[in-house]
């Protein structure tokens, strides 16, 4: 279950996932969308965090967000690991993402990254009693990363239900003083350019305006969203009602 507000301005296919190890602590770099078209798989990223066997393990955080299941399998080998993790927001901590951070044992924002939480969302097609079914598994889901917040915030339920039915884009000082990050990193390089925020309601004007990177890679089709599915579906019926 998945809906990226935020896109890859480029696409190079599944991203690769960088790991390193020195002494007794670890860095996962998790530097892209949790998606398996998109950016990184979420089963691989699981199995670099049980190969590795350090007592501290940093997590640098620059990612979308994504896959909400994918998200979970994340947090639980996470604390399966054993190891004190640490996680770092440098430049972009949004939707999915969010809740692994807040599952670790703390957080540290770059100056000038951003922290953003919504409600979740999903992609479907069919008819009454199957959108009815799917509006209750995001009612399911919002309450479980409700639940996550307030244990990290101590903030009340209300409060933090508002928060995300606003989609809110917390600043490094923001998100502290909500209880989100535990401190802020100063001195470190910020860099956002890589997405595209158009499809989110309330993102900054400073994030939407971030310039282009000049690279230039080769694209990967998308998979289709929902109205490319409900189209199809219906070019579909009207081709076997032709043909009866």
């Amino acid at each position: 279950m998945q809906k990226l507000l935020i896109r890859p301005k480029n696409r190079t296919g599944p991203a690769k996932i960088r790991a390193e190890t020195t002494g007794s602590e670890a860095t996962l770099w998790l530097y892209d969308a949790l998606d398996d078209w998109w950016g990184i798989n979420a089963g691989d990223f699981c199995k670099e965090v049980a190969a590795l066997t350090a007592e501290t393990i940093h997590l640098r955080i620059n990612s979308p967000g994504g896959d909400v299941f994918g998200a979970r399998a994340i947090v639980a080998a996470l604390r399966g690991s054993g190891a004190k993790v640490i996680a770092h927001v440098d430049g972009l901590a949004a939707s999915a993402v969010t809740f692994i951070a807040v599952n670790c044992h703390e957080i540290r924002m770059a100056d000038g990254a951003f922290f953003m939480i919504h409600q979740a969302g999903t992609g479907t097609w069919g008819n009454a009693a199957d959108l009815r079914e799917t509006a209750d598994l995001l009612d399911k889901v919002d309450s479980t990363i409700v639940a996550d917040y307030v244990r990290k915030t101590g903030q009340d339920e209300q409060q933090v239900r508002a928060w995300m039915a606003a989609e809110t884009w917390f600043t490094a000082e923001e998100a502290k003083d909500a209880g989100l990050v535990d401190a802020i990193v100063t001195g470190q390089s910020v860099d956002n350019s890589a997405w595209d925020f158009s499809g989110c309601r309330n993102a900054p004007q400073a994030l939407m305006a971030a310039p282009v990177r000049n690279e230039v890679v080769p694209e990967v089709a998308a998979p289709p969203d929902g109205a490319e599915l409900r189209e199809h579906a219906r070019r579909v019926l009207d081709l076997i009602s032709l043909s009866r």
